[in-house]
Formats: structure tokens, C-alpha cells, sequence
């Protein structure tokens, strides 16, 4: 299948230039001859590369790689940007922008040719890394599978948790990575026994053991990928508590993680609220009476402090409005 390169570029001479080359070289070309039309082009054909012309009418280039930086969806497509001023303010704007690579007009075609090869070569492996990433996903909802009582389970952690670090102030980074964090949090327990997660009484002392090495083998599975730094701590510290008396590593306080003392708390509301194999759902007034039992020893009092808020003002969702997608699986 032939690599897809969107060429985007306010001069027709140069779009022709680079579409004659780049059909010698074996690539598929799409063009586009100003920002907005760009924006409105990767959406429709989904380019392996982009190659982004710096200064254009209306929306520059920086502006066009800058958005589809900060958008998931298009974050990963590689962007060399092109200019004619092979200058320190150029590329220093163009890093800022997030761009992958530069090029200077005119173009040497070795230069272009490798530079291209390189980038591309990247970009197969992303796409290799996403699709692990996909296998990832799966596993984590294969897990809650194991529990007919904890179905939409990692649905309602991924939404509850978002919802939590919204309303405590988390930039979009932190609020991403507590998302996935909701999704991932229980993806250990695929190396526990089956009949442990099932049993409906009291674990033993060795099954409490067993059971208690998820979060650690969670941290482990995710390790390879793109996110590990910020969601691991999440996985390995959800089952850490407020006062110290949590497990694995018994961490107190702010050296929890905040987005592992976000997806505690609302583990332990969706435990409550849900019907287990040992009893029925507490029910909203319970389980709020409980979450304020464990303010200070289980809980993070100011986290908790929020997430009551959104319970009592309505405004907890176990479900967005839009449907969403994650690595391919609908979790």
C-alpha cells in the first residue's frame, strides 16, 4: 500500500515541483493550497506525512501543525514544515508548534528523499506501537469480562474519573491520562487466577496476597507504551491510601499519584453503587455516607470534597453524551 503525503502549500509552482517528485518516488499525493483546506483534508484522507508550507494567507503553518498536535486524532501524523527562510525563528516557532522535521526551499532532492524515508519510517512505527496499544485495550476489557458483575465497569472508571479530574483543574494531559488510567487500572488481574476473581466469599490470606499484585503487574503490562510514564504510577497506585495503610508500596498522601487518588475514589463509588456477588448496590445515599467515613484515611479529602460535589449537584455522568472509541475497542 502506497504511503498517503498531503503536500500543503499556497504556491502552485512548488505543490507541482513536489508532486512530480514525489510520484517518481512511489507516493500517493493530495494537496491542499491553504491552512483550512489542510485541516479539512486530513480528515478525509488521513495522510502518513504532511509536508506544511510555514508562511500561507489566513492560517499559517504553524498554526495548522499546532492544531493538529493538540488534537489525538492527528497528533501522531509526522509534519515537516517547509520555509524559505532557513532561520532560527522559523524553526524555533515550528518546534514550539510541534512540528517533527524542517525542510528549506529550495529543495535538494537527496535531502527530501531521505528525510521522507525517515519519517515515514517512524510513522510505521507508531502505527505498530498503536496497534499493541489496541491488543492493551482488549486485554483490559477481556479482564472485566471475567466478572459478570463488573460489566461497563471500565466504562463508567473511564467517565467517572475524566469528570473528577475536570473538576479539579487537571490540564488536558493529566485529564487524558487519568482516562486511560480508569480504563487500564484492573488490566493486572489477567495475571491473577480466574477462580479468585469469581469467588463470590472471603479470599484467603493467599488469595488477598494473589489478588494484591495487580496493580504492580498492571504498571508492568502497560511499560512499552507511549503513555507508560503517566499512567503507570496510576495502575501500580490505586489501591494506595490517603493515610498509608494501602497497598502496594503503602505511599501516603501527595506521594500518591493524584490520578491514582482520583480513580480510588471512584473505584470504590462504582463498587458500591453496582450489584456484587455478595450484595445488592448500597445505593447513592450509602455509598456517599461511606465516601465521607474514608475522607482523610482512604481518601484524598480535597479530591473527595469535588467528586461529592458532582454527586449532589447531579452533575456525575456514568456515561458521556458522544460516544467514544479507544484504540480501536469501545470500552
Amino acid at each position: 500500500m502506497l504511503a498517503k503525503i498531503l503536500v500543503v502549500d499556497d504556491e502552485p509552482s512548488i505543490i507541482d515541483v513536489l508532486t512530480r517528485f514525489l510520484s517518481r518516488e512511489g507516493y500517493e499525493v493530495v494537496t491542499a493550497s491553504n491552512g483550512r483546506e489542510a485541516l479539512e483534508r486530513v480528515t478525509e484522507v488521513w495522510p502518513d506525512l504532511i509536508l506544511l508550507d510555514v508562511t500561507m494567507p489566513e492560517l499559517d503553518g504553524f498554526s495548522v501543525c499546532q492544531r493538529l498536535k493538540e488534537d489525538e486524532k492527528t497528533a501522531l501524523i509526522p509534519i515537516t514544515m517547509l520555509t524559505g527562510l532557513d532561520d532560527r525563528e522559523h524553526r524555533t516557532r515550528g518546534i514550539e508548534a510541534g512540528a517533527d522535521d524542517f525542510l528549506t526551499k529550495p529543495f535538494e532532492q537527496s535531502i527530501l528523499r531521505a528525510r521522507l524515508r525517515s519519517q515515514l519510517r517512524l510513522k510505521r512505527l507508531t502505527d505498530q506501537l498503536e496497534h499493541t496499544e489496541g491488543v492493551i485495550f482488549m486485554l483490559a476489557a477481556a479482564v472485566e469480562a471475567k466478572d459478570a458483575y463488573t460489566e461497563g465497569h471500565l466504562r463508567r472508571l473511564r467517565t467517572y474519573s475524566e469528570q473528577l479530574a475536570m473538576a479539579f483543574g487537571l490540564g488536558p494531559e493529566e485529564v487524558r491520562a487519568v482516562r486511560y488510567g480508569g480504563v487500564l487500572h484492573d488490566i493486572g488481574k489477567i495475571g491473577v487466577d480466574e477462580a479468585i476473581i469469581r469467588k463470590p466469599g472471603p479470599l484467603t490470606p493467599e488469595e488477598i496476597t494473589q489478588m494484591r499484585r495487580h496493580p504492580e503487574i498492571g504498571a508492568q503490562i502497560i511499560s512499552q507504551m507511549r503513555f507508560a510514564r503517566e499512567v503507570a504510577p496510576i495502575i501500580s497506585g490505586h489501591h494506595e491510601y490517603w493515610d498509608g495503610s494501602g497497598y502496594p508500596r503503602g505511599l501516603k498522601g501527595h506521594d500518591i499519584p493524584i490520578g491514582a487518588r482520583i480513580i480510588t475514589i471512584v473505584d470504590a463509588y462504582d463498587a458500591m453503587t453496582t450489584d456484587r456477588p455478595y450484595r445488592a448496590s448500597l445505593g447513592d445515599e450509602e455509598a456517599t455516607r461511606r465516601l465521607i467515613a474514608g475522607r482523610g484515611t482512604q481518601f484524598d479529602p480535597d479530591l473527595l470534597d469535588v467528586f461529592l460535589d458532582l454527586i449532589r449537584s447531579g452533575k456525575l455522568q456514568p456515561e458521556q453524551v458522544r460516544a467514544e472509541v479507544l484504540h480501536g475497542g469501545e470500552l
